[in-house]
């Protein structure tokens, strides 16, 4: 997707970051973009009732665990609102949970969503396999919704801006 521009579709202010970190953990920058757009509509001050926080709604705990994984010994709860940092770890934890989930889009961002355990946890309880694609299955509705806007998001921005 070098050199397009998503103006237009949302702000254009956090692309660069979501662009260079797509590149640099190997994920596909519509699926970033659909992620920030699912987690805080573009709005880098986004706080959850649940405590996540910034661009890519990232709960302190997972931020930290992520600072501890990629070395950076600078992290604390008031940088995680830093735009930058904030995309970088989610970018990256969106390339761990892809090589966890063995790059099934469904699991990964199921657990992103939802937590690692619960994916794992569903997946020994009902059999799924990592070839697994039915959404519906999801036991969580918000979950199920989610996966489902994200990938229909991505869609909708790989078919504006084809890389």
């Amino acid at each position: 997707m070098t050199g397009s521009s998503r103006i237009g579709v949302f702000s254009d202010a956090w692309q660069p970051a979501f662009m260079k970190y797509a590149e640099i953990y190997h994920v596909d920058s519509n699926l970033t973009a659909a992620v920030i757009k699912s987690e805080s509509k573009f709005k880098h001050t986004a706080l959850s009732h649940r405590g996540a926080v910034g661009l890519m709604q990232l709960m302190p705990d997972t931020a930290e665990w992520i600072a501890g994984q990629i070395g950076d010994k600078s992290y604390s709860l008031e940088n995680l609102h830093e735009p930058d940092r904030n995309i970088r770890y989610g970018t990256w934890y969106l390339a761990e949970l892809q090589r966890e989930f063995k790059g099934n889009d469904v699991l990964a961002l199921a657990a992103y969503n939802a937590g690692r355990g619960n994916v794992k946890n569903w997946m020994k309880e009902k059999d799924w396999s990592y070839s697994f694609h039915d959404i519906d299955a999801i036991p969580f509705k918000e979950t199920r919704e989610y996966v489902r806007q994200v990938i229909g998001d991505r869609k909708k921005y790989r078919e504006l801006y084809p890389e």
